[in-house]
């Protein structure tokens, strides 16, 4: 017979698994049941107490094991007999009961008795006790209790050694990792069990359980053999992590034995709502506080029309207290192996490193691909399609001393196409760009110096693969602070930065463009700034220089057409600064509500905050000329006016709350729930008094080709809007509007627009909403975008020939009950519709139901993303409370 060894594992708990192969869902072997009825066993008052070495010590070893039902074969000899340890020195024993008889060191307590050394406590009606040994007797609701390792036994009958913490247990249940609130009316600890003694967590005085540890560990058992504080074998029992005395799972075996943090036992039988599921000749449990253990996850199982079947199996490793690896691989049965690996590692403080892999072994599959050539013939080819690849990030972060940190977040993706096809995540599926970077840094009293690089991939174009890779290595800046000259009220600040910088664009058989090798360039800029106040107006002055030299500069060329070159020829731009920025003082009313009270509340209070900018740059004389790698490359000249206003609506309810613990009033209510901000909406617009930009938007007839309409990328609408609306010629932007709206404590609607009055239009709109209420929850968004496309030329013979124009329209829905946590039945489903093709990119729909300490999720989810995706997949995920999860359905990925 083969044997395969498998495991859950987690970073807080793993069960290592040995599945024998054809006998999965066969449980040959059965737990013998724990009575939860208590032996009548007589002890005579003047008999010697357990453990005084004579052959009669009350009630001997033989009739013990009878009277606790034990078996004949094997025999009582064969249990292991608890060695006492020296006891602590100086411990106090403190002993309670309703009635006492002595005889020498020898007390027969009885009612209610309770005996407490240090930490460790045994509750009984009736118990034995040598005052000399430690040696005890208990029968009858036996509740023993130490509070060092949150532990709890209860059994009908003991005996055991309060000193050493050993003994016997019978008809036993128990937890470690399990405190137990304090009884109601000061009941003692053994009221909590109720009437029976296998009642745990269910009796009629007890207020309530709390898990001490992320491994809770609760067990029965028909005797336990406690061989010190933390070690125990338990015979004919169970083991879990869930509430008893009806726990959603649970492993029973004939013997488990607890050393080590770790219970451990042979031929094991895994039930499931108390339906055998697994044999398993060998599994461990942890049971220590915080212990990580290496071995197999759960496999992971399911289904796809991409993928075909999947099952996958992942190992965990422990590496160290800080530190974990899983490696894992999964097969498709339609397409192949697939790769993964994770890393993570905690430091001091905000300290980690943290690494993915992903890779895929492709076979690829073959589809047949129309082309038309310039004659008009048509041709089909079965043409051979491979989307295999590899991913891997990389993100960490380390603080060297109180001033200085190095952090990185770097990611290499060999395909596109790879991660299009069988990412997860549909954003991550049609993400485009890549970036990546590493730094350092050192800050002290405002000075700031830093090392940094990094690079950007983005695809530009899907059908050909062509793409823009932009590096920065190495970026080298030192950054002064803003403050004061000598005495005086003026504030200076400056920056200063070196940059290697190489840009590379084509398709991965042809780079071709500009700044294909590597450039410098070198970035001055000042800036002195004199800060005022005036009859409530609040002025800001401020004047700078920002000197830009480029070791290399750029060759134009008509558009459409090749992409620009590079010359050796080097570039100097020298702009001037002037800036006056105005806060204006802000407008308020506060006012009754009136009729509208039930609605609004008591009162309003309406608040409009102007504000005012002027900005001025001259000296880009041959923007044209200038290479692009970031916003330090588009400085143009410009002479403007930002205006705009934010106004706020602050409402106080009819009804207040009172504060939670730790939260603290806000100012303008004595209660929490007071005054909150209802609406806020601001409205934003540049005027441009210099048109052009210096000349650069003025239309030129390169190469006797007109150039008209092109889209332009300026630091002046960087900041202002998403939208690329410099086209041509035109003295104002678009207005920008920022709408938020929280009607109640559960809705929040948002509208982010930018209007045209040039072109009369609405460029772009993303409206959001969020509803919910109690365990229900919706939500509605709709993105609406036209922009330019990069270019619009006229030919010369009556036509135009544009670039591609954005112009999309997106609506998202997602509906749903439950949560992640919520026993009982949670489901929600969510889509994404493209409303200009009438299509569904995606949609996804799950649902769960979670028990006591286990749970099942499934899912099914349409991908639809053109040629590359047309994909239905089907995921589940069980999960087993502080152990761990099967299947492939992430928590990250779930929609409630």
């Amino acid at each position: 017979m083969v044997l395969g060894q498998f495991a859950f594992a987690r970073p807080e708990a793993c069960i290592c698994w040995c599945i024998t192969v054809g006998m999965a869902l066969v449980a040959p072997a059965h737990a013998q049941q724990v009575t939860t009825s208590a032996p009548v066993v007589h002890v005579s008052a003047n008999a010697p107490a357990v453990g005084d070495g004579t052959a009669s010590s009350g009630v001997d070893r033989t009739r013990a094991d009878e009277a606790a039902g034990l078996p004949d074969s094997p025999g009582a000899d064969l249990y292991p007999v608890a060695v006492p340890v020296p006891e602590p020195a100086g411990t106090k024993v403190v002993i309670e009961s309703i009635s006492q008889k002595s005889s020498g060191d020898n007390l027969l307590l009885e009612g209610n008795v309770a005996i407490t050394y240090g930490d460790y406590r045994v509750e009984a009606d009736r118990i034995a006790y040598n005052q000399a040994t430690g040696d005890l007797e208990a029968t009858g609701h036996i509740v023993v209790t130490g509070s060092n390792r949150s532990e709890n036994i209860q059994a009908s009958r003991a005996t055991l050694n309060i000193k050493s913490e050993t003994g016997k247990f019978y008809d036993v249940s128990g937890s470690v990792g399990v405190r137990f609130a304090t009884p109601r009316n000061n009941a003692p600890m053994s009221s909590v069990l109720g009437s029976t003694a296998g009642d745990l967590m269910s009796g009629p005085n007890v207020r309530g359980t709390v898990y001490t540890t992320s491994n809770p560990f609760l067990f029965t058992g028909r005797m336990v053999v406690k061989n010190g504080p933390a070690e125990f074998d338990i015979y004919d029992g169970t083991v879990t992590t869930c509430q008893l005395p009806r726990p959603d799972w649970q492993l029973s075996a004939g013997h488990f034995s607890v050393r080590d943090g770790q219970a451990r036992a042979s031929k094991t039988v895994f039930r499931l709502l108390n339906v055998p599921v697994f044999f398993l000749p060998y599994a461990t449990h942890p049971t220590g506080e915080g212990q990580r253990q290496s071995g197999f996850m759960i496999p992971v199982i399911g289904n796809s029309t991409l993928k075909g079947i999947v099952i996958g199996e992942q190992i965990y490793f422990a590496m160290s207290r800080s530190s974990e690896l899983t490696v894992g691989a999964q097969y498709y049965s339609r397409r192949g192996w697939e790769q993964s690996a994770t890393f993570r590692m905690r430091g001091r403080g905000l300290d980690f490193i943290q690494s993915h892999y992903s890779g895929l072994l492709d076979r690829g599959f073959y589809q047949n691909q129309t082309t038309t050539d310039a004659s008009g013939v048509t041709t089909t080819k079965n043409v051979y399609v491979n989307q295999g690849g590899e991913d891997m990030t990389l993100s960490g972060r380390r603080d060297i001393g109180e001033h200085t940190r190095v952090a990185a977040n770097v990611e290499y993706l060999s395909s596109y196409i790879y991660r299009q096809a069988f990412t997860d995540t549909f954003n991550q599926a049609v993400s485009s760009d890549i970036t990546s970077y590493a730094y350092g840094t050192h800050a002290r009293n405002g000075y700031v110096a830093s090392l940094e690089a990094d690079r950007y991939q983005g695809l530009k174009i899907v059908s050909t693969g062509e793409q823009i890779r932009i590096f920065h290595a190495p970026v080298l800046q030192g950054e002064v602070m803003e403050r004061h000259v000598a005495n005086t009220p003026f504030v200076w600040s400056a920056t200063a930065q070196f940059a290697d910088l190489k840009r590379t664009q084509g398709t991965p058989l042809a780079q071709t463009g500009f700044a294909s090798d590597f450039t410098g360039r070198l970035d001055l800029h000042p800036r002195l700034s004199l800060p005022f106040a005036l009859a409530g107006f609040h002025f800001r002055p401020t004047v700078g220089v920002r000197d830009t030299l480029y070791q290399h500069s750029r060759a134009t060329s008509p558009l459409p057409g090749p992409a620009p070159s590079e010359r050796a020829t080097a570039l100097n731009r020298t702009v001037t600064e002037a800036e006056m920025e105005v806060r204006l003082p802000v407008l308020e009313r506060t006012f009754n509500t009136g009729a509208f009270s039930k609605l609004l509340g008591r009162e309003a209070k309406h608040t409009i905050e102007p504000e005012l900018n002027y900005r001025y740059a001259s000296g880009v004389e041959d923007f044209s000329r200038t290479l692009r790698f970031d916003d330090t490359d588009v400085v143009a000249n410009k002479n403007e006016l930002e205006y705009g206003f934010t106004q706020r609506l602050f409402l106080r309810p009819t009804k207040t709350r009172a504060c939670e613990t730790g939260e603290t009033p806000p100012e303008t209510d004595a209660s929490c729930g007071g005054t909150r901000e209802t609406i806020r909406w601001k409205l934003l617009q540049r005027h441009y008094f210099d048109e052009s930009f210096g000349g650069y938007l003025t239309p030129t007839t390169p190469n006797g080709v007109l150039v008209l309409n092109r889209r332009n990328v300026l630091d002046s609408t960087l900041d202002l809007s998403g939208v690329a609306f410099l086209t041509d010629r035109r003295s104002a932007s678009p207005i920008v509007s920022q709408m938020k709206l929280s009607a109640t404590d559960h809705v929040d609607i948002e509208w982010d627009m930018n209007y045209d009055l040039h072109a009369n239009a609405l460029r772009q709109s993303n409206v959001f909403v969020d509803v919910h209420q109690g365990s229900f929850f919706g939500g509605l968004s709709h993105a609406r975008l036209y922009a330019p496309g990069r270019f619009t030329t006229d030919t010369g013979t009556g036509t135009t020939a544009t670039s591609l124009i954005s112009d999309f329209s997106q609506l998202r829905v997602l509906l749903g009950y439950g949560n992640p946590t919520k026993p009982g039945l949670s489901i929600a489903a969510n889509a994404g519709i493209d409303l200009k093709l009438s299509q569904v990119q995606y949609a996804t729909g799950q649902f769960s139901y979670n028990w006591n300490c286990c749970g099942f999720s499934a899912e099914y989810r349409k991908y639809e993303l053109g040629s590359v995706r047309n994909e239905n997949a089907y995921r589940f995920n069980f999960s087993l409370a502080n152990i761990g999860t099967a299947g492939n359905l992430r928590r990250a990925e779930r929609l409630f």
